[in-house]
């Protein structure tokens, strides 16, 4: 089973196994951190050794949250996960499959991800309330070691969008109907060599309308956003000014709320991580955590946004540490951690969703290395 480890989500954005980031360069001031409570969880069977654990993904309206947990079992097998919002867990796990990731979980209770069978090779799944499971492959996906198909978010509508990688290693993006037709795209000036292409994060990649805001990566190995319209006839390219140009850098989306906002974060020339907000008219609001790091793979990277406009994610600082933040529409940032978390490199606290109601679900990594789930009550 191929791991996605921290490393990847840091480096890469939410989920998936090909990913990027982003960043940005106004610093805005961070209000001090408020009384919320914070819920702790570990999935059933997760792992408790280094680089095990609970890693969860995303949070819908009603508090029902999807992830994947590393267990003991071959070595560190990857389950998907439901965590209802009465604190109930369901594994996700294929019959005869090996492993399995859930990355996106809509209002009505319906989850996407992917799984894979001995071969590694991955196929896309569709998990209904009712614990129905149905596969999907897209037409022309690769059939090797780590190819195939995954699915990563997932709208009100039941509209999958996720990538596809073909046997060439090369990334194309697909958009799945509700009743099973699959609508394959790729941007234009996306590279055609291995791991370049069309690619996107997790969670909230598509709205409800089925407009679409990711990335693509050309043969340089840059990263470049892109907003696709809910019709899919018209593509919009965008860099935020500040991105790098060279390989590993550049402009990364992360998601899109209901009115067309856009969150991600862009990666400079320094390898050093920035947030931004880009408005349905196109104008791009760039920030930084105060307190981020400067460094090579420090900085800010926003992962979420809600309806209202509220975007959380994580903050490495100059010590390598994450914190988790929240974002206001108005751009007050919040500040804050896990109790328990570490504090040592590659340790601390991970917002990776944030629902309608202001909840907050992510990981925290503690001094042993293992990953824990939480939830921040707003």
């Amino acid at each position: 089973m191929k791991m996605i480890d921290k490393d990847t989500r840091w480096g890469k954005g939410k989920g998936m196994l090909v990913l990027c980031l982003a960043l940005c360069t106004l610093s805005l001031s961070a209000s001090a951190e408020k009384k919320h409570k914070i819920v702790k969880f570990d999935a059933p069977g997760a792992g408790t050794g280094s680089g095990q654990g609970t890693i969860p993904y995303a949070i819908n309206p009603n508090g029902d949250i999807a992830g994947y947990y590393v267990s003991t079992m071959n070595g560190g097998a990857l389950r998907g996960f439901l965590r209802t919002r009465h604190g109930h867990f369901k594994t996700i796990l294929p019959p005869g499959s090996q492993g399995s990731v859930a990355f996106s979980i809509n209002p009505k209770g319906f989850i996407t991800g992917f799984y894979v069978f001995s071969d590694l090779v991955n196929h896309g799944f569709l998990y209904a309330p009712d614990g129905t499971i149905t596969p999907f492959d897209v037409p022309g996906a690769g059939t090797g070691r780590n190819q195939g198909t995954i699915g990563q978010n997932i709208n009100p509508k039941g509209e999958i969008a996720g990538v596809y990688i073909d046997s060439n290693n090369v990334l194309h993006d697909f958009v799945r109907a509700p009743d099973g037709k699959i609508t394959k795209f790729s941007v234009p000036g996306a590279g055609k060599g291995a791991h370049e292409g069309t690619t996107m994060g997790t969670v909230d990649n598509i709205n409800p309308t089925g407009a679409i805001s990711a990335y693509y990566i050309d043969s340089n190995g840059a990263y470049h956003g892109f907003l696709r319209s809910a019709d899919g006839k018209t593509i919009t390219k965008f860099n935020v000014e500040g991105a790098g140009t060279g390989s590993g850098q550049g402009t990364n989306p992360a998601g899109i709320n209901p009115t067309g906002w856009i969150c991600g974060y862009y990666i400079d020339s320094n390898g050093a991580y920035h947030g931004f907000l880009r408005a349905p008219d196109g104008t791009i609001t760039k920030f930084d955590v105060r307190g981020a790091g400067t460094g090579s793979g420090q900085g800010t990277l926003p992962q979420n946004i809600n309806p209202a406009g509220a975007i959380t994610g994580w903050y490495v600082d100059s010590s390598n540490v994450a914190h988790g933040f929240v974002r206001s529409p108005g751009g007050t940032i919040t500040k804050f951690n896990v109790k328990g978390a570490g504090t040592g490199s590659g340790q601390g606290t991970f917002g990776s969703s944030n629902n309608p109601a202001g909840a907050i679900t992510g990981n925290y990594i503690d001094a042993s290395n293992v990953n824990h789930g939480f939830l921040r009550m707003p």
